[in-house]
């Protein structure tokens, strides 16, 4: 399959898990599932890099950890573990490329989310003496904070939406498990995620501009 064709692929077989999928056989369910992260897999491999080959082979190893982890993940505490090791990948493959660092208003806005996140989700665990699951979200929190902190640093703004997209699906699934049930849950989760997936694989193909002492050299 060429690779312009594969981003349709991908989004038609997204759509096809999340809305026409049952929830059993539970098997058959997590199959379709994995079938968009393969062909995201795919999208990145096909991607021609101008960034250091480090970085399409890490952001291409965290799309697979994520691709184990969406079919651990109704198992929850397996889930966190390996999307807590997948986000591990991303932020090594961002650190290839950092650019500078975190604007302050960017800076800000993270550290008021992380700490409103930890206080309302975390904390109702501890609340009801779940402390181990508590900490195990405060230390997920934690890791996805940065990974978009390090997004944000590397100015590629496809990462940077990538990095977003996962932050508010995460969100998502973890305000409608720990504090309220969220209508149209798997909807706003699954296709944030396959969104933020695409957009992280897809900065594989991002380029970059430097300036030599003479600023009239571009050198891309």
């Amino acid at each position: 399959m060429t690779r312009p064709l594969l981003v349709p692929v991908i989004a038609v077989m997204g759509i096809i898990y999340i809305f026409f999928i049952p929830s059993e056989p539970v098997g058959f369910k997590i199959f379709m599932k994995l079938i968009p992260m393969a062909l995201i897999i795919l999208f990145a491999i096909g991607t021609r890099s101008f960034l250091p080959r480090t970085y399409k082979r890490i952001i291409i190893a965290g799309l697979f950890v994520s691709m184990i982890a969406d079919g651990v993940i109704y198992w929850f505490l397996a889930g966190l573990i390996t999307f807590f090791i997948a986000h591990l990948f991303y932020i090594f493959a961002f650190r290839q490329v950092l650019r500078g660092a975190i604007p302050k208003w960017a800076a800000t806005l993270l550290l008021l989310y992380g700490a409103g996140m930890a206080f309302w989700i975390a904390g109702s665990q501890f609340r009801i003496g779940e402390h181990f699951l508590g900490i195990a979200i405060l230390a997920y929190i934690s890791i996805i904070l940065l990974m978009g902190w390090t997004a944000i640093r590397t100015r590629l703004p496809l990462a940077i939406i990538g990095a977003l997209f996962f932050m508010f699906s995460d969100s998502v699934l973890a305000i409608d498990r720990f504090v309220y049930e969220i209508p149209y849950r798997d909807a706003f989760v699954m296709i944030t995620y396959y969104a933020a997936q695409v957009f992280i694989a897809a900065s594989v193909g991002s380029r970059t501009v430097k300036y030599s002492v003479n600023q009239k050299n571009l050198i891309r």
